[in-house]
């Protein structure tokens, strides 16, 4: 596989956009195996983060204000999924991809998963079941593993579950084997420019999908099911909450998942992956077992015993009499509305980041029900959000910083009642990310006042 990719590599103007994780690595990659000419171009000076470059003969460095300026000039543009394009006419730019030389190579090995939110866990759990069955498999992408630091563990069957996020997926021309959508929400609308954009970006994981292939979505969930036609060649799994007899619909019957009639799960089986949306990850990953044929006794077990991941309804402890959860992933308002319906006894709701222009009257609505005493809203959303709440039972309350918040729940929620962490918006305001954001929850948690 890697002697494809430097073969297809070789003998073409390249240029590497972006130098943040997935284009350093790319660059050490290539350099691995070949000297050839390769133009890097970042906004900022890529001898500031690899000084190494100075000594390369090989490289020629482009950055500044207008570094997207003459990216036609190239053969091949290997761009990393941070680098933002929608201002610029791409129409005679060839764009290439660690994903998508990835795919070219290795499509028939992998399981590609995205999703508005979820990808990260089921990607994280489709890992861990195949692993758990003995399956020689490696997981990769958007989970924060660049694909070609890691590509000399990738032998001919090795199993590859990728995490693919929109802007990893628009510009492939190439789907993987196994591809899984489990929600299309409004999001990455700063990145996409429009709905519309953002979601046939996603769509691009089916699109170039073979007959022989498997494209696995929710089937009851709009508009991802308006999506799903004859467009697409491969073989079709619908997820769904519905009870149904239909072919390949992956469905709950009393509680339990069966696939044509063949049972999977126990819905009601006590496990660590918290609502009913995990449930629904839950059930992309039993299918992509079923698909694969593993051992469903051995698959049960690892579902059940999976904990999720750091900042997704994460446990942080009981402080104060107020037990305290990190859900600093959750961006979008469904999110948010997802992790208090999965923990039922929440009192207090910290939330609010960036300005996105996403709608959340959904969210409004939901708040306004009571279900949650007490909202301490956060800039810029947190206080559109909070001015529009009616219900008089509901207390409002505004925070513009984190450390303040998790002050003000501590003396507000009631004891053995649940603060929780959950933002439904970006964090770019006041920190770099979500990750950042959750673990300064975290420790302002835990500090003594």
């Amino acid at each position: 596989m890697i002697d494809k990719i430097i073969n297809y590599l070789k003998g073409k103007n390249i240029a590497i956009l972006g130098f943040g994780m997935e284009g350093i690595a790319t660059y050490h990659f290539i350099r691995r195996y070949s000297k050839m000419l390769l133009t890097i171009i970042d906004k900022v000076n890529p001898l500031d983060k690899v000084p190494e470059l100075a000594k390369d003969e090989n490289v020629m460095i482009v950055y500044g204000d207008d570094y997207l300026n003459g990216l036609e000039e190239y053969d091949l543009v290997i761009k990393s999924p941070g680098v933002i394009t929608k201002d610029i006419d791409v129409s005679n730019i060839h764009f290439t991809s660690e994903l998508e030389l990835l795919l070219k190579c290795h499509r028939h090995h992998t399981i590609g998963i995205t999703a508005t939110k979820g990808k990260s866990t089921t990607s994280t759990l489709t890992y861990e079941v195949l692993k758990s069955c003995g399956v020689d498999t490696i997981l990769l992408g958007n989970i924060g593993k660049a694909i070609f630091d890691e590509i000399e563990k990738i032998q001919p069957t090795t199993w590859v579950v990728v995490e693919m996020s929109a802007l990893q997926l628009e510009f492939v021309d190439v789907s993987p084997h196994i591809a899984a959508i489990i929600n299309l929400y409004e999001d990455h609308l700063d990145h996409a420019g429009t709905v519309e954009h953002y979601h046939a970006n996603k769509l691009n994981i089916f699109k170039y999908q073979h007959e022989d292939d498997y494209a696995i979505y929710s089937s009851d969930i709009s508009p991802l099911c308006d999506y799903i036609d004859e467009r697409y060649k491969a073989i079709k799994y619908g997820i769904q909450f519905n009870e149904t007899n239909e072919n390949n619909i992956v469905c709950l019957k009393n509680h339990k998942v069966y696939l044509n009639n063949n049972f999977l799960y126990n819905s009601l089986d006590e496990r660590k992956l918290l609502g009913e949306h995990n449930l629904r990850n839950i059930m992309f990953v039993l299918t992509i077992a079923y698909l694969l044929k593993l051992d469903s006794q051995k698959v049960i077990t690892t579902i059940n015993n999976f904990k999720g991941l750091e900042h997704r309804i994460e446990y942080v402890g009981k402080y104060h009499d107020v037990i305290f959860y990190n859900d600093a992933i959750a961006t979008i308002p469904d999110a948010t509305i997802n992790a208090i319906e999965a923990l039922k006894n929440v009192d207090t709701l910290i939330f609010g980041g960036m300005d996105r222009g996403i709608n959340y009257q959904e969210l409004i609505d939901f708040l306004n029900k009571g279900i949650v005493r007490n909202l301490i809203c956060m800039p810029t959303t947190g206080y559109k959000v909070g001015s529009m709440i009616t219900n008089n039972k509901v207390n409002i309350y505004k925070c513009e910083m984190l450390k303040d918040a998790v002050k003000l729940a501590k003396e507000i929620t009631n004891k053995d009642k649940i603060c929780l962490l959950s933002p439904a918006a970006s964090s770019y305001e006041y920190f770099k990310n979500f990750e950042e954001k959750g673990k300064a929850f975290k420790e302002f948690v835990k500090e003594e006042d």
